[in-house]
């Protein structure tokens, strides 16, 4: 007699997961360690084990020996884990996998018409036809997602090509990721980055800013050192400057 089993040993299901990018301008490992070590400022848990793409798409790598390995090592050491390289050349690829990366190929931007530069043929016309009224269409409305419980420790919320609201507390060890910007009406004591897929018009605010970590598009600030007393527990605004973050009060009277 077959038995059915009601219950699969293993599911294979489409998943998505948030991995920070890393932009490569060299290859040096020593120069790449001294740029972590200015980066991080030493603070062991700068990074908190995120997953990380190596883009080397601002590098010429030809004629260039990549040693993808130590690559790897290195940046496991930042507590970083490189999952995948974007922007290799395709004879790049055995070497890459070999290293137990994968390649992120990212789909190509689709193609638009080619202007059409020949005149169009001229036909007389019998009479004018009224002029055609195009109605613009609307905007699509923006998306935002709400959280109105408490974000705990170890919880992390992603709003994907949203805005991301919080009105309930966000405890110290929550993460808070957002396409578009942050807003927390309530201590934000965790992590939250805004901007997550490159918007660095994205803003984070919080009515009372006692983070751990903010991120404006990638480019992150943690406070080891404390905050400046007009924004600690007070109402504050996150935003990249540059490529600098800056903290602003929302009510500096």
């Amino acid at each position: 007699m077959s038995k059915i089993q009601s219950r699969k040993p293993v599911e294979i299901k489409i998943s998505t997961v948030v991995a920070v990018s890393v932009i490569l301008h060299e290859i040096e490992l020593p120069l790449l360690s001294q740029a972590m070590d200015e980066m991080t400022g030493g603070a062991a848990d700068y990074f908190d084990d995120e997953f990380a793409v190596i883009d080397v798409g601002a590098i010429d790598l030809s004629g260039k020996l990549v040693d993808w390995p130590a690559l790897v090592v290195l940046l496991k050491s930042y507590r970083l884990n490189p999952v995948a390289v974007r922007n290799a050349a395709p004879e790049l690829a055995p070497e890459i996998i070999a290293a137990g990366l994968s390649l992120d190929v990212l789909a190509p931007a689709p193609r638009t018409a080619e202007p059409d530069v020949t005149p169009p043929p001229v036909e007389p016309v019998a009479t004018a036809a009224p002029a055609a009224v195009t109605v613009p269409a609307a905007p699509p409305a923006a998306h935002t997602l709400i959280i109105d419980t408490p974000v705990r420790a170890g919880q992390r919320v992603y709003a994907r090509g949203a805005d991301l609201v919080v009105t309930a507390i966000v405890n110290a060890g929550a993460e808070l990721i957002a396409d578009g910007s942050i807003h927390v009406y309530a201590p934000l004591r965790g992590r939250a980055l805004a901007g997550a897929s490159g918007n660095t018009a994205a803003r984070i605010f919080a009515l009372n800013m006692e983070a751990e970590l903010v991120s404006i598009a990638g480019i992150y600030s943690t406070f080891e050192n404390g905050f400046a007393a007009n924004v600690f527990h007070h109402p504050v605004q996150v935003r990249l400057e540059g490529d600098k973050i800056e903290l602003v009060p929302v009510n500096p009277n």
